[in-house]
């Protein structure tokens, strides 16, 4: 399998998790803290194509904020995961191997590997899932698995 492939499935795959995730959150009594964490998964994927694509607002956006509302998560996490298909769609295996020059969040000028930056993106999702599945089970629900294996293998009859 190419990296581009891996990346894109990757990113398939969080989508299926995160939305399991997001069901829950839909059910919990106290939503600040859930909220926060999903947005943020948001806007930092949109922090990254921003710099990435050098767009002029890109060193302003704060992956912290907006804070979405529970009712826009949805629709915003589609968004940014589509933007973030379509643009690995766009890019030959080579091209994911090239380095890139970005802009700090000290201003300075960064250099890394394009395919660096849908990797970390993909881990850091699954770094904020786990700590939003623990908000779940302390406020009295039970998380849905979001095992990777659980995906993919099948019993044996």
């Amino acid at each position: 399998m190419e990296l581009k492939q891996y990346l894109i499935d990757t990113f398939n795959f969080n989508d299926y998790a995160n939305k399991l995730v997001l069901k829950k959150i839909k059910e919990l009594p106290e939503l600040d803290e859930a909220l926060k964490l999903f947005s943020h998964i948001i806007n930092a994927q949109n922090k990254w194509i921003a710099r990435i694509l050098q767009k002029p607002d890109a060193h302003s956006m704060s992956p912290w904020n907006p804070l979405y509302k529970l009712d826009e998560l949805e629709i915003k996490w589609n968004e940014s995961l589509q933007i973030w298909i379509d643009f690995l769609g766009s890019k030959s295996e080579e091209e994911l191997f090239e380095e890139i020059i970005l802009l700090g969040a000290d201003g300075g000028r960064w250099i890394t590997k394009l395919k660096d930056i849908p990797l970390q993106l993909n881990y850091h999702s699954i770094h904020h899932r786990a700590q939003i599945q623990t908000i779940i089970r302390k406020q009295g629900l039970k998380p849905d698995s979001v095992d990777y294996i659980g995906t993919v293998y099948k019993k044996v009859e």
